[in-house]
């Protein structure tokens, strides 16, 4: 039984409390609001100016007072304007549970950017956190999904200012980041190659195979060469959108093109095609997405515990561990939180308690990044978890949130 009390935030009403508190705000930001319409009408600057001032004013200030109720008897610091770093210990079965979580509102700071990295210029390389958060002059970061671990290639969706990196395993879930908020869906591939002669549907891009009779891409974000073919298998190079080379063995991937491999039943037809087109889409669309990073299961889905671990192929990260996860609130706050196990200090989460606990901190909708060995958060400069190795061990990609 959890036995430390975290006030969870109120989906319809605030507290009176709250209600008092922004009331008293909203007083005072008013009658400031009329003095400073006053002054301006005189000066001649734009209203419109002084409302977005005003209205942000608002905003820090019930997000504050929303901080204040959600983690009563926790140690609170600010990173950023707009940015709260948390430290609590909870208790399951009276055992401690160590864990950290940011809570951010672009509402307060619209100069906060959220986004992920990977470790470096290619997807076959791994990363200590700090390393990466540096590079990227990130404030916060946390670690992000799943990856192979022989070679650090993201295992699952991951899109970073609109470009595909790698496409979905299992469509399992994944936070869409978009200018203004989030949204999170088990995402599917939709990608074809068009040629003068027909189409092919592409399984997957730049992800280790799975199926012999799988097409998949390979683009220069995978690395210098593509992997071998598959038995029975062959490989077309295309360059400029024209089919350079066939081959059976693997190839140089062109800097302005890709390698597709497959079965040579699928390929063949197309090695006279003389136009070649790739086009890579998700389902759902997502217009106007600008980052993708996926993990699983879900934790929360439409502010209902919802923990699909079975349909995401995930039974094997069961049981109590070290975790990571994100989320957003219904007034678009993000969410991000580690928790340390496998020591006597921390025994870790089981996901479903990782999925109630989102639930508490006010997520409509979570998921479950990778955990484990790789949970790990890093603040301005220092790891505040305390991860199984210390640092954390080198990662494929983060997620990062800087300053613009």
């Amino acid at each position: 039984m959890d036995t430390t009390a975290i006030v969870q935030r109120p989906q319809i009403e605030k507290t009176a409390t709250s209600a008092a508190g922004i009331g008293i705000a909203i007083c005072l930001l008013f009658s400031q609001n009329l003095l400073i319409s006053a002054k301006d009408v005189s000066a001649g600057i734009p209203s419109a100016v002084n409302y977005v001032k005003e209205q942000r004013k608002y905003e820090e200030l019930v997000f504050e007072q929303e901080i204040l109720e959600k983690y009563p008897k926790a140690q609170v610091v600010e990173v950023e304007k707009g940015v709260k770093h948390v430290r609590m210990i909870k208790y399951y079965n009276n055992k401690p549970v160590r864990i950290n979580i940011v809570e951010l509102s672009q509402g307060v700071n619209d100069k906060l950017v959220i986004e992920p990295s990977i470790a470096s210029d290619t997807l076959a390389n791994r990363s200590k956190i700090s390393t990466i958060a540096n590079r990227e002059n990130a404030i916060v970061s946390i670690n992000g999904g799943y990856f192979k671990p022989q070679t650090g290639v993201p295992l699952g969706t991951l899109m970073i200012n609109k470009k595909v990196y790698t496409g979905p395993i299992y469509d399992r879930v994944a936070m869409g980041i978009f200018d203004k908020g989030f949204d999170m869906a088990r995402v599917k591939l939709n990608a074809t190659l068009e040629t003068n002669i027909g189409g092919l549907k592409i399984d997957n891009v730049n992800q280790p195979r799975m199926l012999s009779v799988h097409t998949i891409v390979y683009t220069p974000d995978w690395g210098e060469y593509s992997p071998p073919s598959p038995r029975y298998g062959m490989q077309m190079v295309i360059e400029d959108g024209k089919l350079v080379k066939t081959s059976y063995e693997k190839n140089k991937i062109p800097q302005n093109g890709y390698v597709i491999v497959g079965s040579k039943k699928n390929l063949s037809k197309f090695a006279e095609a003389k136009k070649f087109k790739l086009k890579i889409g998700m389902n759902p669309e997502w217009r106007n997405v600008n980052h993708i990073i996926s993990g699983g299961p879900y934790l929360i889905k439409n502010g209902d515990v919802y923990v699909d671990m079975t349909a995401q192929k995930l039974a094997s990260i069961g049981g109590r561990n070290p975790r990571t996860a994100i989320g957003y609130t219904a007034d678009n706050h993000l969410i991000m939180l580690t928790a340390d196990g496998r020591e006597g200090a921390s025994i870790g989460l089981t996901l479903m308690e990782l999925a109630n606990l989102m639930k508490e901190l006010g997520c409509v909708n979570a998921m479950n990044l990778d955990g484990g060995g790789s949970t790990v958060m890093y603040i301005k400069g220092q790891v505040v978890n305390k991860p199984v190795m210390q640092g954390g061990i080198p990662l494929s990609h983060t997620l990062n949130v800087k300053v613009s």
